[in-house]
């Protein structure tokens, strides 16, 4: 259920931020040299973003995020809340529910098994064993499509990035490099092999033509399910692995 101005209140201090239905909002105070005006925007990792221009005073600022509150009442719900990485939270690897399971007993360090996560070592060693496990366990299965659809339309690339972005879940450069968001590990493999098809595409089609198009859908011919699905879900998938305080 989205926010209305009345339960959504901008706490300032040393950490400003908003209060929503009992929720912590960050605000993320950045500034950038080259914005010629104050500016916001809502991010799914890290709240609401506010630019400031190199001499804007954060008074400022926040008397502008004052004028906005309607806005940001109307799309505060577009920020989900955090799942971080810690025992008994739930991570959809390939659109399966997996729980995080710590077991301290055991050796080795992180695995899969029936639904869930384990992980081995010391609690506090946890969440940096998760985060690089599930960036490993990426990079495999999207290594795995790029090089089945690239053999399949005969062309080559230079590598795999995997990066964190939010404004999109792959791209390919001018180099043939092929970059992915680690996320992909937690969409349904049908949606994870269409964005690594439409990126293997760009390596023949370096735009979005008719042409690239029929190329992406002889390769993957559920292009628009996949879309949907991104539409409707993309979103929630940021909230995982985040380190967020949102109690007050």
């Amino acid at each position: 259920m989205s926010a209305d101005r009345r339960s959504l209140e901008l706490v300032t201090g040393e950490s400003p931020h908003f209060v929503s239905d009992g929720r912590k909002i960050p605000i993320a105070v950045k500034r950038s040299p080259r914005a010629a005006r104050i500016k916001l925007r809502i991010d799914p990792r890290h709240g609401v973003v506010l630019l400031l221009p190199k001499r804007a005073s954060l008074t400022a600022g926040l008397a502008f995020l004052r004028q906005e509150i309607d806005w940001i009442s109307s799309n505060i719900n577009k920020i989900p809340a955090s799942i971080p990485f810690r025992a008994g939270a739930i991570l959809p690897l390939l659109g399966r529910p997996h729980r995080i399971t710590h077991v301290p007993e055991q050796r080795g360090f992180v695995w899969a098994e029936d639904g869930h996560i384990y992980v081995a070592g010391r609690e506090e060693h946890l969440p940096r064993r998760v985060k690089d496990w599930t960036r490993r366990m990426a990079k495999t299965e999207i290594s795995v499509w790029a090089a089945q659809y690239a053999e399949k339309i005969d062309v080559s690339y230079s590598g795999i990035t995997l990066r964190d972005q939010v404004s999109r879940w792959g791209s390919c450069s001018s180099t043939g490099r092929l970059n992915f968001s680690w996320r992909l590990l937690l969409m349904p493999e049908e949606v994870m092999r269409y964005i690594v098809a439409h990126e293997v595409a760009h390596l023949r089609h370096m735009n979005h033509s008719a042409a690239f198009w029929a190329l992406v859908d002889e390769m993957h011919p559920a292009v628009e399910p996949a879309k949907t699905w991104l539409k409707r879900n993309g979103a929630d998938l940021h909230k995982y692995g985040v380190e967020r305080a949102e109690t007050v």
